[in-house]
């Protein structure tokens, strides 16, 4: 069969994305359907702000569950305004990327003590609240409050990328698949349009083996034409991360109790619980002995775990020592083993405790 050349391939349309989308919608717990649309339901700027920002380098599996422990837990902007940062940080542990936790918590403030409450309705007025960047903006602002906003995130790099056939590889390619998806984005309906574009990314023009044939855009699609759909988008060829390493100290007393101390604000996992570490960073390694260890015990090995960054890969040597009672310091606290899961520990954190302890987090269930 000849490759369809481009002049031969119409225009693409948003309509079929659109007629597509009414009947084939992901139901998500955060978002108003065409249906519920329909019966005049009305979208809830806190809830998509608070998913696009879960969403945010994380698969939407892993983020139901977190959505609506925090929608439980906090019913309303205000309400994530005025819980302490302490129980923020400990419902997000696990979902990663720990800074965008800080700037929720910074934001949900200045939603409800600079704005009584209500989220701004552009996307200037959203970009300019903490930690919202031109994706949250657009994406809250089109969703949200129907605004004809351009909303690109992974998903939609893809699509536009084979619909134009767009050969500059990433991150170089990003301002060109802006201004198409721009163009592309109607006036009627730009939530749900990119929304669309996120449902259709997600399951049918997937990274391999995309479902062609069942695509809303296979009239108008360039790297179809071509025959080479999972040629796109072009990539830059990735460079090696770098790895560090440093050490892991768990403290374990008769009584079950784990030494804990709280990352300083700034910086990697800021403001998450750890068990005591070196000083290990992005750029530079930690002492991996227990010559670093927070206190004189006999510390024992206890393997070593690897955590990857988005930056780096990070091998940590854990070390454990079982002592009769608490020992005195002024930059940590002791906690029970059971109460582990309620602490807001990072995922690198309890890949260190369990390497320690392998049934802390069993323990901390059944306790």
């Amino acid at each position: 069969m000849n490759a369809r050349t481009s002049s031969a391939i119409s225009a693409p349309s948003a309509k079929p994305l659109l007629d597509w989308y009414d009947r084939h919608h992901r139901d998500l717990p955060w978002r108003v359907s065409p249906p519920m649309a329909k019966r005049g339901i009305k979208a809830d700027p806190y809830h998509v702000w608070l998913s696009e920002v879960m969403l945010q380098q994380t698969t939407v599996p892993a983020v139901k569950a977190y959505f609506l422990k925090f929608l439980s837990r906090w019913p309303t902007v205000g309400d994530l305004a005025a819980a302490p940062s302490e129980e923020v940080m400990a419902a997000w542990a696990g979902l990663g990327y720990y800074a965008r936790a800080r700037n929720l918590k910074k934001c949900a403030e200045a939603v409800a003590n600079d704005h009584s409450g209500v989220f701004p309705d552009t996307e200037d007025g959203l970009r300019a609240l903490p930690g919202i960047g031109d994706y949250t903006a657009a994406a809250v602002a089109a969703i949200a409050f129907n605004r004809q906003a351009a909303v690109m995130d992974g998903n939609i790099e893809r699509v536009i990328s084979r619909l134009y056939a767009i050969s500059t590889p990433l991150p170089a390619a990003k301002p060109l698949m802006k201004q198409k998806v721009a163009l592309l984005t109607p006036s009627d309906r730009p939530g749900d349009f990119a929304q669309a574009m996120m449902d259709l990314g997600a399951t049918i023009c997937t990274p391999k083996r995309p479902a062609c044939a069942l695509c809303p855009f296979n009239g108008s699609c360039e790297a179809l034409a071509l025959h080479d759909p999972e040629h796109f988008p072009v990539k830059a060829a990735k460079k090696a991360k770098p790895v560090r390493v440093g050490a892991a100290f768990v403290a374990v007393t008769d009584d079950g109790e784990v030494l804990l101390r709280r990352r300083i604000e700034s910086g990697l996992l800021g403001g998450m619980t750890e068990v005591p570490t070196t000083g290990w960073t992005a750029r530079i390694d930690g002492e991996t002995s227990a010559d670093a260890a927070p206190f004189s015990a006999d510390w024992q090995p206890s393997g070593t775990v690897t955590h990857v960054f988005t930056h780096f890969e990070l091998r940590l040597s854990i070390w454990r020592v079982a002592i009769p009672g608490r020992i005195d310091g002024d930059d940590g606290w002791w906690e029970p083993v059971t109460n582990l899961d309620a602490q807001a520990l990072p995922t690198v954190m309890k890949k260190a405790i369990t390497a320690a302890i392998p049934r802390a987090f069993q323990q901390s269930k059944d306790g």
